[in-house]
């Protein structure tokens, strides 16, 4: 099982309107990401920054790559573009982050 991190932007004052979002996931979307293998994924707010912090796990990275293909991957990025930074394909701004500690 391979973890991933990275992080992502909120924009300010949409702390609720993220969480209410993702309260109530898209049973689609939830679908398709199980059915990518992805487990444990948990994202964390930075309320100093707003920063996301998300952490999933996977058995191998590279599903992660098709991921962009699913239409409704893309109505979810589409979703969530007015509350946080995104790029041009309304995919969010993501930056991975490079493990340096983990304890078993």
């Amino acid at each position: 099982m391979q973890r991933i991190a990275f992080k992502m932007k909120l924009y300010k004052g949409f702390e609720e309107e993220y969480k209410k979002r993702h309260d109530a996931l898209w049973p689609e979307l939830s679908a398709l990401l199980k059915e990518a293998g992805i487990k444990d994924y948990s994202i964390f707010l930075d309320e100093s920054s707003n920063d996301l912090f998300a952490y999933l796990t996977v058995p191998d990275a590279k599903v992660l790559e098709t991921l962009p293909t699913y239409p409704i991957m893309k109505k979810w990025w589409a979703y969530m573009k007015d509350i946080m930074e995104t790029n041009e394909d309304d995919s969010p701004v993501s930056m991975p982050l490079k493990e340096v500690f983990y304890l078993r």
